[in-house]
């Protein structure tokens, strides 16, 4: 039976691609495990984790290339589980790209709309405009042998377009690409993006990518998902210490809380967090990033330790401090400051810009 979405907030947008409890085994080993994601109409999500957490199987079974072992799958309210792709109103941006190679550009772009039986006149206007919205207008003769990487993604794009998908689904579009065209490609899809509407599901195990392209970034690790929310909220708020770790660099400072606002860790105690709600005794965590940490002097108050490596980064130096116990932490610190390898100093932070993980993190 086919079921629909009722929104009951009028000003949230429509559900456009919804699972419950999605599963995908393959013998005893799980891919994928119970899943559950709520995708919004127009939103750009990207699907976030490390090889093997199970995004591209994800993914498959969004576009129905795999079957899925249990769960359901939802597009526009409509259950869509056991549909044939074709029925899904998708379009598909492969890795790999997968241009007819004995195709044209034009006719590698117009491919979707002829199977669809679209009229002749209508194939040329829609492949022109999908050509002019990729940036690759007058590119119609080329063939795919006579095209940078970077163009060739653009053809692949052209044709996800032309046949006007309300979803788009990007799995790794951009590995292949050097580091300047991938952001270059990361803008421009991001402008479709905003131009056509279109709700994206987008996959790469590139955090940074993630962060600047994402409404919202699912991230997964071992078939499940670990937290699912804003790049914001995922960088300043990470849910667990595998989050805080993928996202961005982070120094995790375990230890057991006490009742005097402290968090006894093998470094040191060091001031809780405002966020920290665990009554003493229990254990957890405080997450600082690189940006909110800074070298103090020998006498300052915080945690000691030596530096044990610095990196010029243009716009920052790059510390690398060992704490007393031996556990590493990296620092971001202004270049006008000067820094040598084993000085000994201090790490120091104001307590409100840390986060507390409550709960055991190892």
């Amino acid at each position: 039976m086919n079921e629909r979405n009722i929104n009951p907030d009028p000003d949230r947008p429509a559900s456009k691609l919804r699972t419950e409890q999605l599963h995908k085994s393959y013998g005893a080993t799980i891919a994928l495990d119970r899943v559950d994601i709520d995708v919004l109409a127009g939103e750009f999500v990207t699907l976030l984790g490390p090889s093997g957490s199970g995004k591209s199987t994800l993914l498959q079974l969004i576009c129905g290339l795999a079957p899925p072992s249990g769960g359901r799958l939802f597009i526009d309210g409509r259950d869509q589980t056991w549909s044939p792709t074709a029925d899904r109103d998708i379009g598909v941006v492969f890795q790999s790209y997968a241009l007819f190679p004995h195709l044209s550009v034009e006719e590698n772009v117009a491919f979707p709309l002829r199977i669809r039986r679209v009229d002749r006149a209508q194939i040329a206007s829609r492949v022109a405009s999908a050509l002019e919205m990729v940036g690759l207008a007058g590119f119609n003769a080329r063939m795919p042998n006579a095209l940078s990487g970077g163009q060739q993604q653009r053809v692949a794009l052209a044709r996800c377009l032309v046949y006007k998908p309300s979803l788009i689904l990007m799995d790794e579009s951009f590995s292949a690409l050097d580091r300047n065209l991938r952001m270059t490609m990361q803008d421009e899809v991001r402008r479709i993006h905003r131009e056509t509407g279109a709700t994206f599901v987008f996959v790469t195990h590139d955090q940074d990518e993630a962060m600047a392209m994402s409404d919202r970034i699912c991230l997964m690790n071992a078939g499940r998902i670990e937290q699912f929310a804003t790049p914001r909220t995922l960088y300043n708020e990470p849910a667990t210490v595998f989050a805080a770790n993928f996202i961005g660099n982070s120094t995790i400072l375990n230890g057991t809380v006490r009742n005097d606002g402290m968090l006894e860790t093998p470094a040191g105690p060091v001031p809780l967090p405002r966020n920290c709600a665990t009554p003493a005794g229990g254990t957890g965590a405080i997450v600082l990033r690189p940006e909110h940490i800074r070298i103090g002097g020998a006498d300052d108050t915080g945690l000691k330790g030596r530096v044990l490596d610095v990196s010029f980064n243009g716009c920052e130096q790059r510390v690398v401090f060992e704490l007393r116990n031996g556990q590493p932490a990296v620092i971001k610190a202004p270049t006008n400051i000067e820094i040598h390898r084993d000085q000994p100093a201090t790490l120091c932070w104001t307590p409100g810009d840390g986060h507390f993980i409550a709960g055991p993190t190892s």
